[in-house]
C-alpha cells in the first residue's frame, strides 16, 4: 500500500510542479507581450514627440533668424543714422570754429583800434591838463589866491550855505511837529477840562472862632493869662484876641494844628468850663477826632477818585492834605482833580487810566511831611510812594511831574499837563503882589542878562515874554538860537506855575534923509 502510494505522490508532486513551471512560463509570457505592446506604444509616442519637437524646432529657428535679421536691419539703420549725426556735428562744429576764427580777428582788430584811440584820449588828456594849469594859474593871478585857498573858500561858503539851508529845513519841520504837537495837546486838554468841572475853595493860614459875647474872650485868657497859654501850648497855636467884636483868631502855618485848635476852642466856649485841665482833654480827644478825621478823608478821596488798594499810610498822608493849602488851593481837593484830568488825558493816549489816576492822586503826598524832611515836595513823594507802592510807573508820574528829574516819562507829562490844567484854572490860586513882581522882575533880568538883547518885557502876567534883540549883533537863525537858550536858563533858574512863552523879535530899520 505504501509502495502503491508513493509513485502517486510522486506523480502528483511532478504535475504539480510542471502546473508551475507552465504557470510561470505563461505568466512570463503574457508579460512579455504586454512590456512588448507598451514599449511599441511608448516608441510611436517618442516618434510622435520627435516629429512634434523637430517641427517646433524648425519654426523656432525660422522665427529666430527673423528675428536676428530684423535685429541687423535695426542696427544698420541706428549706425546710418549715428553716423549722419555724427557727420552733422563735425559740420557745425566747423561752422563754429570758422565764426570763432572771425571773431577773434575782429576782436583783435578792436583791440588794436581801442589801443589807437587809447593813445589818442590819452594825448588829448595831457593837452587838457596844460590847458587845465595854464587857466588855474591865470584864475590865481586873476584872483590873487591859490588853489588851495580857493578850494578852502568854496568849502567855507559851502559849508555856511548848508547851514542856513539845514537850519531852514530844521526851522520849518520844528514849526510843522510844534503845530501839530499843539493842536493834539490842545484837543486833549480842552476835552478834559471841559469833562472836569471844580469848586474852587482859596484857604489862608487863620481861622475865625465866633464867640456868644465878648465876656468870654477874658474867660479864655483867664487869670493871669493862664487859659491862653494852656491853649496855646496844647495846641502850638496862636490865640490872637483883639477888638474884633465877639470873635477870636486863630493863626497857624500848620492847617492841621490851627483845625484842632478851632475845633478845641469850640466845644470848650459850647461846654462852658474853660481851664487848663479841661483845655488839655479837650484839646487830646479833638486831636483823636482830628486824625480819624484825617483818614477818613483819605478813604473818600481815594473813593471818589476809583483807587483802590492804597496803604494805610498812603491814605493818612493823603489826608492830611485836606489841611494843607498851596496858594491858597487845598492840596486834596487839587489832588483829587489833577487825578481825575489825568485818567481823561491818559485814555485820550491809550494810556493806563489806572496809573494815571494813582498818580494824580498821590503826585502832591510830599507835601504831608515836606515841613518834617528835607527835599522838594515831588522827591518826598516819589520816596513814600516808591516805599508802600510797588508801581514804578506811579512813583515816575509823581517824580518827574515838576520836571526835576533829568528825564521824563509819559507818566511825568500827564501828571504835569493835569496839575498845570488844575493849579491854573482862574481863581483856583493867589500869589502875593510881592513874589508876583519878584519873579516878573526875574524873568527880565534873566532876558537882559544875554548878549545882543535890547529890550525884554514880561507880559500876560508872567506867562510871557517878549525880547527886543539888535539886529545888527543877532540874525534871524541867532534869535531862534537865543530864543531855545533862554528857554533853558528859565528852566534851570526860575520857579514859576504852568509854562512861560518866549518871543525873540528881531525888526531892521532902513533909514535915508533926502537933501
Amino acid at each position: 500500500m505504501e509502495l502503491l502510494g508513493l509513485p502517486i505522490i510522486l506523480a502528483v508532486f511532478f504535475s504539480f510542479v510542471i502546473g508551475v513551471i507552465f504557470g510561470g512560463m505563461a505568466a512570463f509570457l503574457s508579460r512579455r507581450v504586454m512590456v512588448n505592446r507598451q514599449m511599441r506604444i511608448a516608441e510611436k509616442k517618442a516618434a510622435r514627440i520627435l516629429a512634434s519637437a523637430s517641427a517646433e524646432s524648425k519654426g523656432v529657428l525660422r522665427e529666430a533668424k527673423e528675428e536676428a535679421e530684423k535685429a541687423k536691419l535695426a542696427a544698420e539703420a541706428e549706425h546710418r543714422e549715428r553716423r549722419a549725426e555724427l557727420q552733422r556735428q563735425e559740420n557745425r562744429l566747423s561752422q563754429k570754429g570758422e565764426s570763432l576764427e572771425r571773431k577773434l580777428d575782429s576782436v583783435e582788430q578792436r583791440e588794436r583800434n581801442l589801443a589807437n584811440k587809447e593813445k589818442e584820449v590819452e594825448s588829448i588828456r595831457a593837452h587838457l591838463g596844460e590847458i587845465r594849469n595854464r587857466q588855474i594859474k591865470q584864475l590865481e593871478l586873476i584872483s590873487g589866491m591859490s588853489s588851495a585857498e580857493a578850494k578852502q573858500s568854496l568849502l567855507e561858503a559851502m559849508e555856511i550855505e548848508l547851514q542856513e539851508e539845514a537850519s531852514r529845513h530844521l526851522r520849518q519841520w520844528e514849526a510843522e511837529l510844534k503845530e501839530e504837537a499843539n493842536k493834539k495837546a490842545q484837543e486833549i486838554l480842552s476835552q478834559a477840562i471841559q469833562r472836569c468841572a471844580s469848586e474852587v475853595v482859596s484857604e489862608t493860614t487863620v481861622a475865625i472862632v465866633p464867640l456868644p459875647s465878648d465876656e468870654m474872650k477874658g474867660r479864655l485868657i483867664g487869670r493871669e493869662g493862664r487859659n491862653i497859654r494852656a491853649l496855646e501850648q496844647a495846641t502850638g497855636v496862636d490865640l490872637i484876641i483883639d477888638d474884633t467884636p465877639e470873635a477870636v483868631t486863630l493863626s497857624s502855618f500848620d492847617p492841621v494844628r490851627r483845625e484842632v485848635a478851632r475845633l478845641s476852642l469850640t466845644k470848650l466856649i459850647l461846654d462852658g468850663r474853660i481851664h487848663p485841665a479841661r483845655i488839655e482833654e479837650v484839646v487830646a480827644k479833638t486831636k483823636e477826632e482830628v486824625e480819624a478825621t484825617i483818614y477818613s478823608a483819605g478813604e473818600q478821596a481815594a473813593y471818589e477818585v476809583g483807587v483802590h488798594g492804597l496803604r494805610p499810610e498812603l491814605i493818612r498822608l493823603l489826608g492830611r492834605l485836606k489841611f494843607r493849602t498851596s496858594y491858597g488851593q487845598n492840596v486834596l481837593a487839587h489832588s483829587i482833580e489833577v487825578a481825575h484830568l489825568a485818567g481823561m488825558i491818559a485814555a485820550d493816549l491809550e494810556a493806563s487810566v489806572a496809573i494815571a489816576r494813582k498818580a494824580g492822586l498821590l503826585h502832591d503826598i510830599g507835601k504831608a511831611v515836606d515841613r518834617e524832611v528835607e527835599g522838594t515836595h515831588a522827591a518826598i513823594g516819589a520816596d513814600l510812594v516808591k516805599q508802600w507802592d510797588k508801581s514804578p510807573e506811579v512813583v515816575q508820574g509823581v517824580a518827574e511831574h515838576h520836571g526835576e528829574t533829568g528825564t521824563t516819562s509819559i507818566w511825568g507829562f500827564i501828571v504835569s499837563a493835569a496839575d498845570t490844567i488844575s493849579s491854573a484854572r482862574p481863581g483856583a490860586r493867589r500869589e502875593s503882589l510881592e513874589s508876583y513882581l519878584k519873579r516878573l522882575k526875574a524873568l527880565e533880568d534873566i532876558a537882559n542878562n544875554f548878549k545882543g538883547v535890547e529890550k525884554s518885557f514880561a507880559i500876560q502876567a508872567g506867562r510871557e515874554i517878549r525880547i527886543l534883540v539888535k539886529p545888527e549883533e543877532i540874525d534871524d537863525l541867532g534869535a531862534m538860537r537865543l530864543a531855545r537858550d533862554i528857554v533853558k536858563k528859565i528852566e534851570e533858574g526860575l520857579a514859576y506855575p504852568g509854562q512861560i512863552k518866549v518871543t525873540v523879535l528881531r525888526e531892521t530899520r532902513a533909514v535915508d534923509y533926502a537933501k
